[in-house]
């Protein structure tokens, strides 16, 4: 299965996020916030209006988890919701493979680097990061530099559209495949440890829009770090 599949196989897969007793402006709030993921949001009332405002996340109609709603809106405040953090809370946690639609290059920048610093805080394991292309590459050149000086054993991955620029502490892997030029990804197979395995992987869909997922679910994170190894670690590679 190609990275584009297991894109396309995430965004078939759609959650419900039901909201209790709210106010309809919050719900248009939550509505608005969850516009470019895979979750569908809608109100509902309780005939007593009790337990108050609460929130739950439904599969297939099954409800997976319920938290208080103004807990929720806690975790989700910000313009973006933190990658690192959210395993860790009530319904954020259940939204595990979490699509996103068109998100924009600050927004994967700022997933990146949530991946990026847990691995340099690990100081080990393995992360793979596809950048499209050398020349962006060459943009990120020093903190890549910095991961591997951390410890961090770190693949690259890009297209050679120029000379690659000089490294020594990470591996380089250069292909001329269209899976290289239009994915997004950084993936870190959490030294050994499943809790700190993580994953962004994203397709250019669109000029500079981007299609894809984030996921702290083990069995997907050593999938997609399967696929890179087998695929492109023959190809040539540059230490």
């Amino acid at each position: 299965m190609s990275l584009s599949e297991l894109i396309a196989g995430v965004e078939d897969y759609e959650q419900t996020l039901t909201v209790f007793n709210a106010a309809e402006s919050v719900v248009a709030d939550l509505r608005e916030q969850f516009a470019d993921r895979n979750v569908t949001v809608r109100a509902e009332r309780t005939e007593s209006g009790r337990p108050g405002e609460f929130v739950t996340l439904s599969d297939d109609g099954e409800v997976v988890t319920a938290t208080g709603l103004a807990s929720f809106r806690d975790s989700v405040a910000g313009p973006e919701m933190s990658l690192s953090e959210a395993s860790y809370r009530p319904i954020l946690d259940n939204l595990d493979e979490t699509m996103f639609t068109s998100w924009s290059i600050s927004q994967l920048v700022a997933a990146s680097r949530e991946i990026e610093d847990r691995a340099a805080r690990v100081g080990g394991g393995t992360l793979h990061a596809g950048f499209q292309t050398v020349s962006t590459l060459k943009g990120e050149l020093d903190l890549y530099e910095h991961l591997g000086e951390r410890g961090v054993d770190v693949h690259a991955y890009a297209v050679p559209d120029e000379e690659s620029p000089s490294h020594s502490e990470f591996t380089l892997h250069v292909d001329r495949g269209s899976e290289i030029a239009e994915s997004w990804f950084v993936v870190f197979d959490g030294d050994g440890d499943d809790e700190q395995k993580c994953a962004l992987l994203a397709e250019e869909r669109e000029p500079r829009a981007f299609y894809g997922f984030w996921t702290y679910d083990p069995g997907t994170v050593d999938y997609i770090i399967d696929h890179l190894e087998s695929t492109y670690w023959l190809a040539e590679s540059q230490r």
